[in-house]
């Protein structure tokens, strides 16, 4: 939960577009939020609506053809001091806080993992480029350690096999392991169990949650399962074609949720207690991010719309200290 609500990452105003052939993608479109230490805090929304955009863009991992336009990413490195703003930093000094003190989770443990080194350097690598550990010898003997601390099953073995012979569960937990060996503040979790089966995704998300409260993370997790986010998350963010949408503490978006969309995913969640004849859908398609529909980008799928919808973008209404929503329902 949130550490008397002092901050660690304050994102005020991003813009990110992508310049492609077929004209200029318009993925990331003024997003602000604030993650408090201690808390895990959630991007949920469908596939493409700029979930993993924002999250590499908080340590600048955007390549060409994709460009951070504006904004700011304000990182609280030590409580109660003046805040360093990411974007603002040379690629330098960059290296020196991603992976030490922010580090990512992918969805993809394959291709987080080199195919040409054994599990125990990749995580010597790691402490190694950021001055943990003397020697490479060093860190082999704490990435038995590490892999056993995400309960890794024969970690004495483990840390000398290559990732091709590990399973997609073993493949995730090196890929935490790798993550968690330099005691970051911030862990980003990508869609972290996308890969894996049902069962494997539980234990995952088990293994998250237990590490976070034995090593006082914060955690920005990312997904489109709204059982996950009920399961895992303090507050959730619901974005929509590069914009948040709604944002709320996890129990008041489940109770009272306001933006249309979010009301829509919610429904769109079968329930295992209620026989159901047919599942509920967003009617309509993802809009292209190269023409967003003008106003609320919502529209042309909102039930709701109005014609002020169609041409005006909606403002950011605080319905309570908790709960924002950019809805014109609500303005």
């Amino acid at each position: 939960m949130k550490s008397e609500h002092l901050p660690i990452i304050e994102v005020k105003d991003l813009y990110v577009n992508f310049y492609t052939y077929a004209g200029v993608v318009k993925a990331i479109d003024g997003v602000s939020f604030t993650i408090y230490r201690g808390e895990t805090y959630c991007l949920v929304g469908e596939t493409g609506c700029g979930k993993s955009v924002t999250a590499k863009s908080l340590t600048k991992l955007i390549r060409p053809p994709g460009r951070i336009e504006k904004g700011q990413v304000l990182y609280y490195r030590e409580p109660g001091k003046e805040p360093i703003d990411l974007l603002g930093l040379s690629e330098e000094e960059l290296r020196r806080i991603r992976g030490a003190e922010i580090s990512y989770i992918f969805q993809d443990p394959s291709a987080s993992l080199d195919p040409l080194y054994n599990i125990g350097y990749q995580i010597s690598e790691t402490m190694y480029d950021h001055g943990l550990i003397s020697s490479i010898k060093e860190g082999f003997l704490k990435a038995v350690d590490i892999l056993k601390s995400v309960l890794m099953p024969d970690p004495e073995t483990r840390v000398k096999n290559y990732p091709h012979e590990l399973s997609g569960g073993m493949k995730q937990r090196a890929v935490i392991g790798i993550s968690l060996s330099n005691n970051p503040r911030l862990v980003i979790a990508d869609e972290p169990t996308t890969a894996l089966d049902a069962t494997v995704q539980d234990q995952i998300m088990d293994l998250l949650k237990k590490l976070k409260k034995e090593k006082n993370l914060t955690v920005l997790l990312i997904t489109h399962n709204m059982g996950l986010v009920a399961d895992m998350c303090d507050r959730v963010a619901v974005m929509y074609a590069g914009r948040i949408v709604e944002e709320a503490d996890i129990y008041e978006l489940f109770k009272n949720p306001l933006h249309p969309y979010t009301k829509a995913l919610l429904k769109a969640v079968p329930n295992p207690v209620k026989k159901i004849d047919k599942l509920e859908s967003i009617p309509g398609t993802v809009p292209n991010l190269i023409y967003p529909p003008p106003g609320c980008r919502f529209h042309p799928r909102c039930q709701y719309a109005m014609e002020k919808c169609k041409s005006e973008r909606p403002p950011e209404i605080w319905v309570s200290s908790t709960h924002r929503v950019s809805c014109w329902l609500y303005s």
